[in-house]
This record gives structure tokens, C-alpha cells and sequence, in this order.
């Protein structure tokens, strides 16, 4: 299928009716949704980190008893070894609440209002600034793929 390459994509262009207001609004609620998302990136990275840890922490207390530092490594094994991140959890279950509650919901409500204010349509605040900003009918600077799917 040949496209208008100079064109947006029929998803990247604003509803009739839609005010550049609601754009910037419904932009910065997207934008705030992408600040959750790395924070969640952020905890996927902790909880890793942690797992980590843990089998350092586990291969360390071997090295101490073969080091003969066992008071050391019983100390560190049972105190430390295995041992919650917060009260009852270990990180994979801090990852699971809150990708359950806080992400979720907040994906579901920023779905919602897409929804209801620009047809679904995503980005939108940031096509827009792609059209304000390219040099167009320049190579590189086309508005779409020459072939999208």
C-alpha cells in the first residue's frame, strides 16, 4: 500500500473538534503515565538487583564457612539470607502490588480518558509537535513509513 509519506498516519491526527487545550492535557496525563512507567522499569530493576543480592549474600555466606567463619556466615544466613525486603514481601511481590494496583489502575484511567476526549488516539501532542518541527519533503523528515503494519 503507497501512503502520502508527508501525510500523518490517520491515528496520529487530531479528531474533529478537538482543541489544542485538550491535546496539551490529555499530552501531559500521557506523559505522566510514561513517568510511572520507568518508574516501574525502576522497580523491575530493583527487584532484580535484589535477587541478586541475595545469592551474593548466599554465595558469600559459603565462602565464609569455607573460609572457617561459620559464627560469621550462621550470623548472615539466618539474619539476612532470604530475608524480606519490606514487611512479608520479597521484591517480586512488592513488583506484583504494584503492577495489580497502582500501574494498572493508572493505565486503565489514562486509557479511558484517550478514550473518551481523542477516539483512542495516542500521542497525539507529539505528532502534533512532529508536524511543527520536521522540514517537510526533506529525506528523513517524512511524516510516516512508506509502508505501515
Amino acid at each position: 500500500m503507497t501512503v502520502d509519506r508527508q501525510k500523518p498516519a490517520p491515528e496520529h491526527r487530531r479528531p474533529d473538534g478537538v482543541t489544542d487545550e485538550t491535546i496539551a492535557a490529555v499530552g501531559k496525563l500521557s506523559e505522566a503515565l510514561e513517568t510511572v512507567e520507568q518508574a516501574r522499569g525502576h522497580l523491575y530493576a530493583f527487584h532484580q538487583l535484589m535477587g541478586r543480592a541475595d545469592l551474593q549474600l548466599g554465595e558469600s555466606v559459603d565462602q565464609l564457612i569455607d573460609a572457617g567463619h561459620a559464627a560469621c556466615a550462621e550470623r548472615l544466613q539466618t539474619a539476612m539470607v532470604g530475608r524480606n525486603v519490606l514487611e512479608g514481601r520479597w521484591s517480586f511481590q512488592v513488583v506484583e502490588e504494584f503492577d495489580d494496583g497502582y500501574w494498572s489502575e493508572f493505565r486503565e484511567h489514562e486509557k479511558a480518558v484517550r478514550d473518551i476526549l481523542l477516539g483512542g488516539r495516542r500521542h497525539l501532542f507529539e505528532a502534533q509537535m512532529k508536524e511543527e518541527r520536521r522540514t517537510r519533503d526533506r529525506p528523513g523528515h517524512e511524516a510516516r513509513p512508506a509502508q505501515e503494519g
